[in-house]
Formats: structure tokens, C-alpha cells, sequence
């Protein structure tokens, strides 16, 4: 009889060819350590620890049926909750705890330890399962090793691990490894990308770090130091200081949070040290031949590394450093978020109001705290836009792509450390503001996606543009773009109509002329388009907003205007109002039938029953042609949306910038907050997947709108194998969505042919 394998091996005995046992992280761990990198000392529990657990505990037949209902459980929650603390509490077999016990006495006499979990596919060059399964640091003693081992288990069966094991298509049986590890009692620590994650750019290390221990890092818990290093000599070609209010710190009696005075805003890692991790990077890399996103940590001057693992986001594109150049970089003024491509250079005009727009020349660079819709006409004019606060969803950063505008958001003292007639180049790529005037490349209209020639792809899922204004039209048109998913009609009105109140309008008599130039602006775009469709998003300004236009000053005072009287809600209160768009619409149907209308923010069937009646009212709404659509920005809608689709819905367009905001309660435009704010956050994904699940139950079309869909090819793989019918992104990113998507389509093509086989 052969003997049975070891359920625990010394990470230094495994390696890549172990990963479907060990886990990718301690294979990669195992790999390093064989290789010669400093590598904290630890050991790997195999799936089979697990396995054996689970068959002893009666649990195994059971978690194993339910595989197959992960990508469809209408009570996630609830069976994720019975599952993860039936496998906690699974008690292990007598040899598997006394091996675990024995592989944790040869680390020392209760040595702290981390605890890891380290699932077979992870870390690997197409699933990193980052953040997906629980780890544990300084665990102390062997019967908490134990309790950790076991949480690692459990966190298998969360709802967040059982979503990305369905969005990745996983159909074999779960399982998982951990690695346990001598704590590495960091002074600094960080990771460090041997290509530019932003650009693809692989002649760049990018190094992030923070004082004291790493999951503050790649937690998002606190705004790291930013260091671009040139491979080519190891220069530190770029410095951007974060901001660290506390640290989290490893002593002999556990973890303990530090708040951190002024020093907190010094650099964390000097030139040498930032070199040092920049080496360690390349020398990964080239170990394993495709470019490395890994953890390191500093204890004592000495650099150790505790993850790696391939950068699974990194677009095959060949693409120019975004960076600044050597020459750049010494006249830098400030840095903040890179938001909008480009270069553009110009005088300095700082604004804190749009009622002072007069005062910006075409041409001129617009510094300012922050901008809001009324902003518009100043941002057209605007040779690029840098503003204190906000981050890459905010409205400058939102409507800056669509104009073409180089971008720089969250530079924080823009409007105090800049002046006007300050002559300066906006690097909208890097998010430096550099001094001078430096060689642009700043688009003189919005950048759009070249027209299908050759080999250009072709997708089934739908790519629409975002628009605001009908200036760029034509030339998104004629790009390889499917029609326009979102029209803001808001932007419109700050153009068109000079930024007055609608009603103000009304009430001077003044209603065929508000109808009469919307109408041309939407006509335009409609022209453009045609026979491509058209949608168009009714006016959603909040009550600030409204309250800033000319005539505005009968708007309520709301103390949280996002969440107040805007949207669904204030048509059913001011019906003038949306007649207004209904008017608008109904005159450019009768030559432009590709247009049709979207109803933002709808948070109840009742508002949005009024809200129809009021269509049906309407001439239009004997147009039965056009598509009545919804925005799914509340999360309401997830519990309405078949209700939603009985009211005679026709499709739905997910919001995912306010989706966000309201499921994680974060304000996007928050500087302060903006680490929280995140679109792959399962608890986001899991109502966009049940958004898009209801509404195709339901017959709907399914789209998603929303600055992530063009930064991330995560979500959007997510979203095309979800199954959603068409996705609506900024112009300037058509092209690479384009691509994205049609990879996506491409790979779950070819994951049905391998399971048929």
C-alpha cells in the first residue's frame, strides 16, 4: 500500500508544477525561495487537508452539489452564511492537525505567523483571485493557527468567492490551499509592478508603499507614495507622496494601529530603497519571463518579498511611456490623477464658480476646485481642466474625456499653488502639472475609434459612446462605435440654452424656444448616428445644480442633493418639466426614429408608473417604435426591476458610478474617500450581475454605462459573460473596449468548446 501524501510541505519543497495541490501563491512563494529571493520561511497545507477535512465531516458531497448552482443562487447569502460556518467548524481529522501542528512548531516557539489562503488557480497568469479568500496576519500559537487555517477554508464559500468562481466560469470542484509564514514585522511595504499597470508601458517599474505592514496597501486603506522607476540604469524618474494617517504595526503581542503625525506625509522609501524593490521586481521578471505584480515588505533594512504573482490586467498594446521625461519631471508643479489622455499647454485660469467663466479665453488651462455640469460651456473652451479634489469618475474627469481634454483630478492645492496667466503643460496621461510650455499632444476634438478596416474586431456585444453635447457627433460617428448608449440632455441645456432654468423659460413664454434648441442639438446627434439609435437620458440635474442656473433661485435647499429631488421623483412632482423632454423628443422623431428616451434614477414602481402615465399622456406615447428605457442607478432596482418590466420598460442602462456610491455609500468626487470607492467590489458586481440576470429573465436589454467598463477589462469580461447586450464608454476608450470585449467573447467561445469535448 503507497503511503499517503504529505497534507503539509515547506513552501521551500514546492513550486509551479505544485500549484494544483499547494495553491499559486505558495507555489510562487516555493518557486522564489528555490531561486534564491528572500522569501520569509513557512509551509504549505495542500487542498488535501481540506479535502480530507470535508469528507470526515460529512460536508464534502454536499458543497460539492452546490457548485453547480453558484452562478444562479437566488439566496446567496444565506446558503454562503451555512456553508462557511459549517466548514469553521468542521473539526479536523487527528493527523491532519497534528502534521499542521508539527510544521508550526519547526518555525519557532510561537512564532507569529501569517496565514494565507492559496487557492489552486491563484496568482496565476489569467485569475489572480486578489482580495477573493481571507488571510490572517500575526496568528500566535498553534491552536490559533489552527482557527485561521480553518477561516481560510470557510472564506471559500463566501458570496464574493462564489461570484468570481462563476464570473470566471470555475466548474470544478472547489478547493484550497494555505500558506502559513513567518510574520515579516515591516517598517515599510507595498507592491511593485514591473509594467506600468496604467499604460502597459514595460520599460517602467511602478512602486507603491506605505509605512508599516502592506494590507494598508492593497487594502485601499490609505493613499500610498507613488515611485516610477526607469528600468533602463534604475532611475527614480517620478515621486508622488500619498497620504498616510495611520499604519498598521506588527509587535511581539499582535497588531496595533499607529496615527501618524506630520511624518506621515513624508516619503516612505528613500531613492535607494525604491531602487532596491525596483531590482528585486525585474529580477522576478525575468526569472519568469512575463512581467510581476509583487508584495514586499522591510523589516530592519532588510527587503523581503511575500507574494507575486503575473499582472493579469496588462493590455498587449504597445503603447509610449505615460510618464513624464528626466527633462519634465524637474519642472513639475504638482501631480495628482492622470484622468484625461493627453498633453495640452497654456495659460492658468482659476476659477472657484462658474458665474466667472467669462473670464477664461479659449486656449487657457482651467484650474479649479472642483466642476459640475453648469461647468460645461467653461470646460469646451478650456485647453485642458486640473481641479483640487475628485478622483477618475468625477464630473471633470467624466466630461473632460468626452471633450478630448487632457485631465489631471485630486492635485489638491491647484487652485492655491498656481496663478493666473501662469504658463504651464498638463499632462493628462502621468497627472503631472509640469511648468512651461512643453511639445503637446492634446487632440483638437475628442478622440474617437477608427472606422472597421481589415481585421478590425467584430462583437456581439453592443459598444455605444456617452455624448453631451452635439459638437463631436460627426466625428464619433464615424468611428467603430454602435450608436449612443448615453446623451446626457443636462450638458444641453448649459450649452444650447445659455445654462437658464427651464422653468424660467416657461414662465417668460419662452417654452417653443427651449423646445426649438434642444431639438436642433438632438437632431444633430441624431443625424449623425442614424440608423444607429440614440438615447436619450431626460434632464437629471440635482437641485444644486438647477439651483445654478440663471433663474434658479427657487430651488430647494437640500442638504444631500445626489440622493434628493432629482431624477424619476421630480418629473412626477414637476410633469413641466419632463413634458419639456417629451416635447423635445417627439419633434426629432418624426425624422429621426433611432432616438429614444432613457428615465434616470428611478428608486420605486409608483414614481415610475406616474412618471409613464405621463408618456402615455403625451403624443409621443403613441410612438410605441421607441424604446422606453430605465436607468439602474438605486439599488432599489434590483428588487423592482421585474415590476419595472411589466410598466412596459424596454431596457435597462446600469449607472455604475452611482450604483457604487449608493451600495458602498461613498462619494465618488471625495478625495478623502476615493480609496473606497470601487465598481469590482463584489458586493457592486453581485448587484450588477443581478440587475442584468432579472432584466434578461425579463426580456430586457441590458447595458452598462460608466467610466470603470473603460479602464477595467476585468469588468468587462465580467459583464460580457454575464451576458449583458451592449456596454457605453467615453469615445477615447471605444477602442480598446472594442477589443476587450471581443477577447472576452472570444475566450467563453472557447471555454464551451473545451467543455464539449
Amino acid at each position: 500500500m503507497s503511503e499517503r501524501p504529505r497534507r503539509v510541505r515547506p513552501i521551500a519543497d514546492t513550486g509551479p508544477a505544485d500549484a494544483p495541490l499547494v495553491g499559486g501563491k505558495s507555489a510562487n512563494l516555493g518557486e522564489l525561495t528555490r531561486a534564491g529571493f528572500p522569501v520569509p520561511r513557512g509551509f504549505a497545507i495542500t487542498v488535501d487537508a481540506y479535502l480530507d477535512t470535508m469528507d470526515a465531516a460529512g460536508l464534502r458531497e454536499r458543497l460539492r452539489a452546490d457548485t453547480a448552482t453558484d452562478r444562479a443562487d437566488n439566496d446567496l447569502d444565506r446558503t454562503s452564511d451555512e456553508f462557511t460556518v459549517a466548514v469553521r467548524g468542521a473539526a479536523l481529522p487527528a493527523d491532519v492537525r497534528a502534521e499542521i501542528v508539527a510544521a508550526y512548531a519547526e518555525l519557532g516557539d510561537d512564532v507569529p505567523v501569517a496565514v494565507r489562503s492559496s487557492a489552486p488557480a491563484e496568482d496565476a497568469a489569467d485569475t489572480s483571485y486578489a482580495g477573493i479568500h481571507e488571510s490572517y496576519t500575526n496568528v500566535r500559537g498553534a491552536d490559533a493557527v489552527v482557527r485561521a487555517v480553518q477561516a481560510c477554508w470557510a472564506s471559500l464559500w463566501s458570496p464574493r468567492a462564489r461570484t468570481y468562481r462563476a464570473v470566471q466560469g470555475v466548474a470544478d470542484e472547489p478547493s484550497i490551499a494555505v500558506a502559513v509564514q513567518v510574520m515579516v514585522p515591516s517598517d515599510a511595504s507595498g507592491v511593485a509592478f514591473t509594467a506600468d499597470p496604467r499604460t502597459g508601458d514595460r520599460s517602467r517599474v511602478v512602486v507603491e508603499a506605505a509605512r508599516g505592514l502592506g494590507e494598508v496597501v492593497v487594502g485601499g486603506q490609505v493613499e500610498p507614495d507613488t515611485y516610477v522607476v526607469v528600468k533602463d540604469g534604475f532611475v527614480v524618474e517620478q515621486t508622488h507622496l500619498g497620504r498616510q494617517e495611520f499604519a498598521i504595526e506588527s509587535t511581539g503581542t499582535g497588531e496595533h494601529r499607529v496615527e501618524l503625525d506630520a511624518a506621515g506625509s513624508d516619503r516612505v522609501l528613500d531613492d535607494a530603497q525604491v531602487t532596491l524593490v525596483a531590482r528585486l521586481g525585474v529580477a522576478v521578471e525575468e526569472h519568469y519571463g512575463q512581467p510581476q505584480d509583487l508584495e514586499f515588505a522591510f523589516a530592519d533594512g532588510a527587503l523581503w518579498v511575500v507574494q507575486t504573482r503575473p499582472i493579469t490586467t496588462l493590455d498587449d498594446r504597445s503603447r509610449p511611456s505615460a510618464v513624464a521625461t528626466d527633462a519634465d519631471v524637474a519642472d513639475a508643479l504638482l501631480t495628482g490623477l492622470g484622468a484625461g489622455p493627453g498633453r495640452a499647454s497654456g495659460a492658468v485660469r482659476v476659477l472657484h464658480d462658474p458665474a466667472d467663466g467669462a473670464r477664461l479665453t479659449a486656449g487657457e488651462i482651467l484650474v479649479a476646485p472642483m466642476t459640475r455640469p453648469d461647468w460645461l460651456p467653461i470646460l469646451r473652451r478650456a485647453a485642458a481642466i486640473v481641479t483640487d479634489g475628485g478622483g477618475i469618475t468625477c464630473h471633470a474627469a467624466i466630461v473632460g474625456r468626452e471633450l478630448g481634454k487632457p485631465v489631471v483630478v485630486g492635485a489638491r492645492t491647484a487652485t492655491t499653488a498656481l496663478h493666473d496667466g501662469q504658463q504651464i503643460t498638463v499632462d493628462g496621461d502621468s497627472g503631472a502639472v509640469l511648468a512651461g510650455i512643453i511639445a503637446t499632444t492634446s487632440p483638437t476634438a475628442v478622440a474617437v475609434t477608427p472606422a472597421p478596416q481589415g481585421g478590425a474586431p467584430v462583437t456581439a456585444t453592443a459598444v455605444y459612446v456617452n455624448l453631451a453635447t452635439p459638437d463631436a457627433a460627426a466625428s464619433v460617428a464615424a468611428g467603430d462605435v454602435d450608436g449612443v448608449g448615453l446623451l446626457r440632455a443636462e450638458f444641453m441645456i448649459t450649452d444650447a440654452l445659455a445654462g437658464e432654468h427651464p422653468a424660467r423659460m416657461i414662465a417668460q413664454g419662452r417654452r417653443e424656444e427651449y423646445v426649438r434648441a434642444m431639438a436642433a442639438g438632438l437632431t444633430t446627434i441624431a443625424a449623425a448616428f442614424a440608423p444607429r439609435p440614440v438615447v436619450y437620458r431626460a434632464v437629471d440635474l440635482r437641485s444644486n445644480e438647477f439651483a445654478d442656473l440663471v433663474g434658479g433661485e427657487d430651488e430647494p435647499d437640500e442638504e444631500n442633493p445626489m440622493i434628493g429631488y432629482r431624477g424619476c421623483f421630480r418629473y412626477v412632482r414637476d410633469p413641466a418639466l419632463f413634458a419639456l423632454d417629451l416635447d423635445v423628443l417627439h419633434r426629432v422623431r418624426g425624422r429621426h426614429p433611432n432616438v429614444h428616451l432613457m428615465i434616470p434614477f428611478v428608486r420605486t414602481r409608483w414614481e415610475l408608473a406616474a412618471c409613464l402615465a405621463q408618456l402615455d399622456a403625451h403624443p409621443l406615447g403613441a410612438d410605441r417604435s421607441m424604446l422606453r428605457w430605465i436607468m439602474a442607478e438605486v439599488p432599489s432596482v434590483v428588487y423592482w426591476l421585474p415590476e419595472y418590466a411589466r410598466l412596459g420598460v424596454d431596457g435597462v442602462s446600469i449607472g455604475s458610478n452611482d450604483l457604487t456610491q449608493l451600495i458602498l455609500g461613498v462619494d465618488r468626487d471625495s478625495e478623502v474617500c476615493r480609496d473606497l470607492f470601487d465598481t469590482l467590489d463584489p458586493a457592486v458586481l453581485d448587484a450588477i450581475d443581478r440587475i442584468i440576470d432579472r432584466a434578461s429573465a425579463a426580456g430586457l436589454t441590458t447595458s452598462l454605462c460608466g467610466q470603470a467598463v473603460s479602464t477595467s477589462p476585468e469588468l468587462a469580461e465580467h459583464l460580457v459573460r454575464r451576458g449583458i447586450t451592449s456596454v457605453s464608454v467615453t469615445p477615447d476608450a471605444a477602442a480598446l473596449t472594442r477589443r476587450t470585449v471581443a477577447r472576452a467573447e472570444q475566450r467563453i467561445v472557447l471555454d464551451r468548446a473545451r467543455a464539449e469535448r
